[in-house]
């Protein structure tokens, strides 16, 4: 009981952020350089993130987690990562920014715990659907449902996300965000198995629809 107390409080501590906000803060000056623009879906993705939510992204480099944290710049983010990442030296500051680590191919009860934990207590969860980088289009590759379980479990809204690929280094970033998606309010508390799969292939959709309103913006 007291092992529990103390977890919940170094939870709640504000200290938990303090790598975070750091670099955060210190980063400021490169909003300069990539001039990030962002551009919406339509007046409901302009509406600013409030409570837990999870955040999806097409997956095109090493730098994406600092994009979308320049797009959504008055959040605080959560990075679900590949648990083999953990595992080499760059666990230390996965950790140290509170990422999630997760076995794509065999996510445990206990990872999808630490996910909807996080979004239940009012978090915002950002990851990559795709389950690898994609560079050789702007087109992003097909969605994994296990991101709409996470959302069920978590009871949030899915918000997706495209970055543009970037043509060179001096190039602005451009970042398109789309209106929250409920699954559970169209599916239900309980979907089956193919709704599941069906709510991934309409975030699919979402994202590339996305592509076509960030491929028209100049950079």
């Amino acid at each position: 009981m007291k092992n529990e107390k103390k977890k919940n409080e170094k939870k709640r501590s504000p200290l938990r952020w303090l790598p975070f906000d750091f670099v955060r803060i210190t980063a400021a000056p490169g909003l300069l350089w990539f001039r990030p623009k962002i551009i919406y879906e339509n007046e409901n993705a302009k509406k600013k993130i409030r409570g837990g939510a999870l955040l999806i992204s097409n997956h095109i480099g090493l730098f994406d987690p600092m994009y979308l944290m320049m797009a959504i710049w008055y959040r605080r983010h959560r990075f679900i990562c590949k648990k083999e990442l953990t595992e080499h030296r760059l666990g230390f500051w996965l950790r140290l920014f509170r990422c999630i680590p997760i076995d794509k191919d065999d996510m445990s009860l206990a990872a999808l715990r630490r996910v909807t934990d996080a979004l239940k207590d009012g978090e915002l969860v950002s990851m990559f659907p795709e389950g690898q980088v994609s560079t050789q289009s702007e087109s992003p590759a097909g969605f994994k449902s296990g991101m709409v379980l996470m959302s069920i479990q978590g009871g949030v809204p899915i918000i997706p996300a495209y970055i543009k690929p970037r043509k060179h280094f001096y190039s602005r970033l451009v970042v398109a965000l789309g209106e929250p998606f409920d699954v559970t309010a169209r599916y239900g508390a309980r979907p089956k198995f193919s709704q599941l799969d069906e709510a991934a292939a309409l975030l699919y959709e979402k994202d590339l629809l996305l592509a076509q309103l960030a491929s028209r913006e100049r950079n």
